[in-house]
């Protein structure tokens, strides 16, 4: 069967079209400038790239433009849609109602829109892309994949925030997790390169992109997740401040006459490695300054490899112990210096780090000693091919 995943965004569409049964990527793509101008990126596999900029007023004409390319004569995977047999997409928060992916009907539709409020800039986008493949694509099986999902297993007293309970009560306000489908596919995936029994495991997942969180899994479960009621909580990440004290919102407040939106804004858009080093949130250019001999650069990156040990040293206790901590994502899988820096810090577990081989980048390898007490690896993260697998099981069920 051929999925077709669509990862929506407010102004953006990643999309990748999977063959489920080799688990191959016939085509990929990216849809840019929604509702601005327009620019469509689609690649068939074993072919250049090809970029062009066509109107684009809608996420609908958005992803009609994919479907076209899909069946182009010249650079088509397919000859015609009826070889799609399902699509698969990507939701950000499934609140407490979504425990596992859902298939798409008009009732699940209904409660993804009672979670909107827990992420108003992602849920409606996610809804747009829904509809608009509805629309175009009548009759074909569609399944919605949420981020939040694998979280769904932390227990009440992972996810409660010190807080009146009136608020979680009312308002739902807990914390939630995010990255769920990497977590998820990352966790089974290395149980199997490693020849675990993930039934039989405690598992660390660090993932570490311009968005990171840690996640801890027992025998297959979360039981603990470092982002929250939004992507805001946890590591520092790319531009987001991660845990800060929350008088420090005030405090900014006051000092530069904002808003809560202004401060809101400044924390999502404005910290992180970018705010401290005032060059980038891209580790390629914070390396680059720290070689260089830049202060802030060198700075950003301990402050994040300090924060990733941190986060890994409180999920030992929670799990009472690891057998096997995983990086990845764009930073975990590709930053040789942050990996080295975080288990410079993981020497009370017992972890020594292989040097030669954590030089390599993006490929599944064992990164610690033979002797190592505590296996450390690079996996890298397919969040993609993790939705196509469960549009497979749920279309198939």
């Amino acid at each position: 069967m051929n999925v077709l995943v669509i990862n929506c965004g407010s102004s953006s569409l990643k999309y990748q079209l999977i063959d489920s049964d080799t688990e191959t990527v016939l085509a990929k793509g990216l849809c840019e400038r929604i509702g601005i101008d327009g620019k469509l990126t689609y690649q068939k596999a074993g072919l250049a790239k090809e970029t062009s900029e066509p109107a684009m007023p809608t996420h609908k004409e958005a992803i009609q433009l994919v479907l076209d390319a899909l069946v182009n004569e010249k650079t088509g995977a397919i000859k015609d849609l009826s070889e799609v047999g399902a699509v698969g997409h990507r939701i950000v928060h499934g609140g407490e109602k979504f425990a596992s992916s859902a298939l798409i009907t008009d009732e699940m539709l209904a409660a993804v829109e009672e979670c909107n409020d827990l992420a108003p800039l992602h849920n409606p986008a996610n809804l747009i892309g829904i509809n608009a493949c509805k629309d175009l694509m009548p009759g074909v099986p569609m399944v919605g994949v949420f981020d939040t999902a694998f979280h769904q297993t932390m227990p009440e007293k992972a996810y409660l925030y010190g807080l009146p309970y009136e608020y979680y009560e009312k308002y739902k306000v807990r914390r939630y997790g995010f990255h769920g489908t990497s977590h998820s596919f990352v966790s089974k995936h290395m149980a199997e390169f490693l020849g675990m029994d993930i039934n039989n495991s405690k598992i660390i997942v660090a993932h570490l992109g311009n968005g990171a969180s840690i996640s801890a899994v027992k025998d297959g479960k979360c039981v603990d997740t470092s982002m929250g009621l939004t992507p805001l909580e946890g590591l520092v990440m790319g531009t987001r401040s991660g845990d800060i004290d929350p008088a420090i919102m005030e405090f900014i407040a006051k000092k530069e006459n904002l808003d809560i939106a202004g401060v809101m804004n400044v924390l999502n858009k404005k910290s992180g490695v970018q705010g401290i080093s005032k060059v980038s949130s891209d580790f390629r250019d914070l390396e680059e300054g720290m070689n260089n001999g830049n202060p802030l650069c060198a700075a950003a990156i301990e402050v994040f490899s300090y924060r990733v040990a941190k986060y890994i040293g409180s999920y030992v206790a929670a799990l009472n112990g690891v057998d096997a901590i995983a990086f990845t994502a764009g930073i975990g899988e590709n930053a040789p210096t942050v990996r080295a820096k975080v288990c410079e810090y993981l020497g009370y577990l017992g972890v020594t780090l292989d040097q030669e081989a954590n030089g390599h980048r993006g490929e599944d390898l064992i990164i610690s000693t033979p002797d190592s007490k505590v296996k450390v690896c690079i996996i890298p993260t397919d969040e993609e091919l993790a939705i196509a697998r469960d549009t497979v099981a749920l279309v198939k069920a």
